[in-house]
């Protein structure tokens, strides 16, 4: 069955950095737009970063721009988020997430496949 699995979430001080992994099974990985999509404690979905299928475009939102790097291997079923200069507005359960085409939205039946999260906690 399809499976994506976070790793890599934990506490962190403000300004450090984490690194988040996801591990894809069931599905043609590579044929996929991978995202990571995050919810803050008490906040809806926020949408953080996209990549194509080859892993040759990517996009990012506001927030994290210029902070954050998403990569693919698709060798490895792999997605990784790298986070840097962490701030506490960081703080939130990341998802990493499938869909065929498209940007992604806020709303989790958006995507074709989703994560069971892992917990970011930025705080001193």
């Amino acid at each position: 069955q399809v499976q994506l699995v976070e790793s890599g979430g934990g506490l962190v001080q403000p300004g450090g950095s984490l690194r988040l992994s996801c591990a894809a099974s069931g599905f043609t990985f590579s044929s996929y737009w991978m995202f990571w999509v995050r919810q803050a404690p008490g906040k809806g979905l926020e949408w953080v970063s996209r990549i194509s299928p080859g892993g040759g475009r990517t996009h990012y939102a506001d927030s994290v721009k210029g902070r954050v790097t998403i990569s693919r291997d698709n060798a490895q079923n792999t997605l990784s988020l790298q986070m840097n200069s962490l701030k506490s507005e960081d703080t939130a359960v990341y998802y990493c997430a499938a869909k065929r085409a498209g940007w992604g939205t806020t709303d989790s039946t958006d995507y074709d496949y989703w994560g069971q999260g892992t917990q970011v906690t930025v705080s001193s």
